[in-house]
């Protein structure tokens, strides 16, 4: 029997000039979204919301999307390529950011779940959840999963972690108030039974060619290999210098 596998894909922002946000690898290009979105529309792929991959077929046709933080172009850029297309996001924000400059606003929210998109956490403050005590942690899943809920009237039952830090207490934690679903910052493609609360993700990332694109989606060739081996290589870093260590190296290192 075939085993069921599910792609995550995780994206941030979309826009034309990198610099519009801080972290330029993960702005991607709008034009290339939309071509992403074409491609899997003419492979035959389906965009699924999270709470329907418990039965999720074993044709490897079945696709999440997910975008991280809360930034404006969720809903200025790619709500309406997304509704012209009948395909559906999950978008997992922070509930902090929410009414920042470059960031969603609640009637943005809002819109995102009236489209029938998924309004996930991101975390309150996206402070690394494995460097908060037991009492900050609870603080930090509880408002931020009550404040969403209390702007779209729906229920949040994802979190993916800020920065994609986090083990086994932050898992537990999440679960023990009411996730069911945990995303990570693993490269993979969650092979096996899908009905786990833990998924691995692809990161998009700006300048992603539709070939790599591709590869990383049907997890084939030289790029998950390549994918996979920098997240154990920059593990390391992670974890000899510490979460605040590791990201002020990691500001001085991207390109300006």
């Amino acid at each position: 029997m075939k085993l069921p596998h599910l792609p995550v894909l995780m994206y941030h922002g979309l826009h034309d000039a990198a610099e519009s946000r801080a972290d330029h690898v993960y702005s991607v290009a709008p034009d290339d979204f939309e071509r992403q979105l074409d491609w899997l529309c003419a492979n035959g792929f389906r965009t699924v919301r999270l709470q329907g991959t418990d039965t999720a077929g074993t044709d490897g046709k079945d696709v999440v999307i997910s975008f991280d933080d809360g930034d404006a172009t969720n809903r200025s850029v790619a709500l309406p390529l997304l509704v012209a297309r009948g395909m559906v996001a999950e978008f997992f924000i922070t509930s902090d950011f929410i009414g920042r400059p470059g960031m969603v606003s609640e009637d943005d929210v809002r819109a995102l779940a009236a489209a029938g998109m998924g309004v996930q956490s991101h975390g309150r403050s996206h402070r690394f959840l494995e460097d908060l005590d037991a009492a900050e942690l609870d603080a930090e899943l509880i408002d931020s999963k009550r404040r969403l809920e209390g702007i779209t009237g729906q229920s949040v039952t994802a979190l993916a972690l800020p920065g994609g830090r986090g083990g086994e207490r932050e898992r537990t934690a999440a679960l023990r108030l009411g996730y069911r679903r945990i995303l990570t910052s693993i490269p993979g493609i969650n092979h096996g039974p899908l009905a786990a609360d833990c998924r691995e993700r692809i990161a998009v990332t700006r300048g992603m060619s539709l070939h790599d694109f591709s590869a990383l989606l049907q997890w084939r060739g030289m790029q998950p290999r390549l994918m996979r081996a920098r997240y154990h290589v920059l593990a390391w870093p992670k974890a000899l210098l510490g979460n605040r260590r590791y990201e002020r190296l990691r500001a001085r290192l991207l390109p300006g």
